[in-house]
């Protein structure tokens, strides 16, 4: 009798010919023309790409903060297509998690209740909150700052909360757009190790956005946006996770 083979694991973030265009000065630009990829749990993919190529804009939609004027975004088997705005809401706070260049904490909290209000606000009890969030804060070497705002951190710790606040809830996928692109080389490369340790040890998908091509090379696979397309690097050798296209 032969056996069935197993069906292969669903991406935990899809794009499916991404497009979306903006009206500037009275033209239309095309910032995605057809954006496909697929990336897996375990998997860390670098994006490449020069200034106002459109990888602010990719994470956007692909965050479902914004909305492609074409294509799908497809999350943990989940299409977005047809959802509502509430639908939407949910599904990107029960599955991803933003990491940005500037931390954007609230200012007027301290970093441990920066990291405890968003899972207050999925429903966790204010307890276990606090303990997840000083085992983020502990993993980042931050624990002794949980009683600070964000005006009394270094840059680096600042980066490190915003860090911990998007893993809160343990998403899926993590969205990171240049997350050390405002911090100095010694401190990127620190804050860089921490985001990809947490990052192997929760088995995560990840899209990070950056400049730095030598940290996009610890990556398993880098992916450029050309021309509003997806392009896999070539050169790049995947050291975990499935091999897929771009």
């Amino acid at each position: 009798m032969t056996e069935t083979p197993a069906a292969a694991p669903k991406p935990a973030l899809e794009l499916r010919g991404i497009t979306k265009a903006f009206q500037q000065g009275g033209h239309t630009v095309s910032v995605l023309r057809g954006a496909a990829l697929q990336i897996h749990r375990g998997e860390t993919i670098a994006l490449l790409g020069p200034s106002g190529a459109g990888k602010s804009t990719l994470l956007q939609v692909a965050g479902l903060l914004d909305t492609p004027d074409s294509g799908d975004v497809i999350v943990g088997g989940y299409t977005s297509n047809g959802l509502s705005e509430r639908e939407r809401t949910r599904l990107r706070r029960d599955t991803l998690g933003f990491v940005y260049q500037f931390h954007h904490l609230l200012p007027e909290f301290s970093a441990l209740e920066n990291i405890v209000l968003p899972q207050l606000i999925g429903g966790v009890a204010r307890r276990a909150a606090k303990e997840r969030a000083m085992t983020l804060l502990r993993s980042l070497g931050v624990e002794h700052r949980a009683a600070h705002r964000p005006a009394q951190l270094s840059g680096g710790e600042q980066q490190r909360v915003a860090i911990a606040r998007a893993l809160a809830n343990e998403p899926a996928v993590l969205l990171a757009d240049e997350p050390t692109g405002n911090l100095d080389a010694k401190t990127a490369e620190q804050v860089f190790g921490q985001l990809q340790a947490l990052v192997a040890g929760a088995g995560l998908a990840a899209l990070i956005a950056t400049h730095n091509e030598a940290l996009a090379k610890r990556m398993n696979r880098i992916v450029r946006l050309v021309d509003g397309v997806l392009v896999q690097d070539s050169s790049t050798e995947i050291s975990a996770g499935p091999r897929q296209r771009g």
